[in-house]
């Protein structure tokens, strides 16, 4: 199981979620993803993402300046 983090900050939507889907492909099972992201729509986007691809939303936070946190199992 392999740990990996995606800085998608300073971008905006869809281009945290695409960042995403394009990293997808390279991760095994039981890998988790951190993203960090200040989308305003990011933490509504990876929720809807992970339902729709089946990973599992381990977690998704935002901090006080509006960055958010996002682990995904895969």
């Amino acid at each position: 199981m392999a740990s990996q983090t995606l800085d998608a900050l300073g971008l905006k939507c869809p281009q945290p979620i695409l960042k995403v889907a394009t990293l997808a492909p390279q991760l095994n099972p039981g890998d988790i993803l951190e993203v960090k992201a200040d989308c305003e729509s990011f933490p509504k986007d990876i929720k809807t993402w992970a339902e729709r691809t089946g990973k599992t939303l381990l977690f998704c936070n935002t901090d006080a300046e509006g960055k958010h946190s996002a682990q995904i199992q895969f």
